[in-house]
C-alpha cells in the first residue's frame, strides 16, 4: 500500500471513528469503538515515528489529520468521562418547553402548499425531537423539508388512493423516528 493510499485509509477510518462515537454516545453501540480507534492510533505511530517517508504534501495531509484526530480525541475523551461519572451527556431542558417522547407529534396534511402553518408545525416538532435525542438540526433546510413533505403527500395520495396524509414525528429508542401513511 503506497503512502497516499494510507493517509486515505487513515482519513477514511478517522470518519469512521467519529460516526462510531456519535453512535455510542447517542446510545446506538454497547461500547466505544475500541477496534477503529486502535488502527487510527496505529497508523498516526507509524507516520510519527518515520516522518522521513513522507514528501512535503504527505506531510501536510498528514498533520491536518493528526490535529483532526487531537480535537475530535479531546472532545471524545470529556465526553467518555461524564458518561463513565453518572453525568448527562445531553444537557436537561425546563420540562415545560419539551415534548415529552410517549407524545409523537401528528399533523395531517391534504394539500401542504396551502397549509403551510401545518408544514411549519411539522418542521418545529421535528427540530424539538432532534435536539432532544441529540441529533444536529444544521442540515434542516426549511424549503427542501416542505418540498418533501408536499411530493411526499403527493405520492402517498397517488399511491394509495387517499386524500389526506399523517406525518409523525416521534422519539423511539433514542432516536427520532418520522413517518408518513394514510390519514383516516
Amino acid at each position: 500500500m503506497t503512502t497516499d493510499e494510507e493517509l486515505t485509509k487513515l482519513e477514511d477510518n478517522l470518519r469512521r471513528l467519529k460516526i462510531e462515537y456519535e453512535s455510542y454516545f447517542s446510545g446506538g453501540m454497547p461500547r466505544p469503538p475500541q477496534d477503529t480507534l486502535y488502527r487510527v492510533e496505529q497508523t498516526i505511530k507509524k507516520f510519527s515515528s518515520d516522518a522521513g517517508q513522507l514528501n512535503f504534501a504527505q506531510r501536510f495531509r498528514f498533520n491536518q489529520l493528526v490535529q483532526k484526530y487531537a480535537v475530535h480525541s479531546e472532545l471524545w475523551r470529556k465526553k467518555l468521562r461524564d458518561k463513565e461519572e453518572g453525568r448527562e451527556v445531553l444537557p436537561r431542558r425546563h420540562a415545560s418547553t419539551v415534548r415529552p417522547p410517549e407524545a409523537p407529534a401528528r399533523v395531517i396534511c391534504s394539500d401542504p402548499e396551502r397549509e403551510r402553518e401545518k408544514v411549519t408545525e411539522l418542521l418545529r416538532a421535528l427540530v424539538e425531537a432532534k435536539r432532544q435525542v441529540g441529533e444536529s438540526t444544521d442540515q434542516l433546510d426549511p424549503a427542501a423539508f416542505e418540498r418533501f413533505v408536499r411530493e411526499k403527500t403527493a405520492q402517498l395520495k397517488q399511491t394509495l388512493g387517499c386524500q389526506k396524509v399523517q406525518f409523525t414525528v416521534a422519539i423511539e429508542q433514542g432516536r427520532v423516528k418520522f413517518t408518513a401513511v394514510k390519514a383516516e
